[in-house]
């Protein structure tokens, strides 16, 4: 059973989590100030940890969280935040977090990203490259590449793409999309799906024999190697993109 500390003021939010995991096979404990979180975290052993930005007596969580790495301490940490601008994120990450979660959230990400994490630490456990056709995806090294060429993605296409390959196979609709990758929860209508997707296929299928990102009309989008899979010519959306972009 992995163990995860839960830091976290919220007696409801601290509750609804500890609950959540525990269903899922988490032994999880909660901790609900940085003091008690600091001692907990550096005494014992932790699977992982979620980590509040914003604690009692304006305790930033940033600062428990360079207390643990000051202490050696390499444990997965996830943190959970109300503060959602990139820059805060940005800083989360520069911190030492592994991941970077804003309030609100959907519990079943926060059990994902959870899994995700220990994963990662698990030796024999940790998935370090996915393949699909003649597409090679390292995760360590970020590097991608297509019949044997280096293709260059942008960080947010990066992570779109390792979605879209472990949803092999799978119809993965706008909404599905926004809330995985961009953390959102706004309008599916919004072009920005269409506008990634349309730019990942670019570098990802343009000039080779076999399409690999699909669009399924009016559900979304679907990633196979299987030449059965239904094709859909989005060139009248990528015209769209282009219109409402220009």
């Amino acid at each position: 059973m992995h163990r995860c500390l839960i830091i976290e003021d919220d007696t409801h939010n601290a509750r609804y989590i500890a609950k959540g995991l525990k269903e899922i096979g988490y032994d999880a404990t909660v901790c609900s100030d940085g003091a008690d979180g600091i001692a907990r975290a550096v005494n014992e052993h932790w699977d992982v940890i979620i980590l509040d930005r914003i604690l009692p007596q304006g305790v930033d969580g940033l600062s428990i969280l360079a207390k643990i790495r000051e202490m050696g301490k390499r444990t997965p940490v996830l943190i959970l935040s109300a503060l959602s601008a990139i820059d805060e994120r940005v800083r989360g990450l520069q911190a030492g977090c592994n991941d970077y979660l804003t309030k609100p959230f959907a519990f079943s990400e926060l059990a994902a990203r959870v899994e995700a994490l220990v994963r990662w630490t698990q030796p024999g456990d940790v998935i370090r490259e996915l393949r699909m056709a003649d597409l090679k995806v390292n995760l360590l090294s970020r590097s991608v590449e297509r019949s044997g060429k280096p293709l260059t993605l942008q960080p947010r296409e990066f992570r779109l793409l390792v979605y879209m390959m472990t949803h092999e196979g799978q119809v993965m609709t706008r909404t599905m999309l926004l809330e995985a990758v961009w953390n959102y929860q706004f309008d599916p209508q919004t072009n920005v799906i269409d506008a990634h997707i349309s730019r990942l296929r670019n570098k990802i299928d343009k000039g080779f024999a076999v399409p690999l990102i699909h669009t399924r009309r009016n559900l979304g989008y679907i990633m196979s190697a299987n030449p059965q899979v239904e094709h859909v010519d989005d060139t009248a959306i990528q015209k769209n993109i282009s219109k409402s972009t220009s």
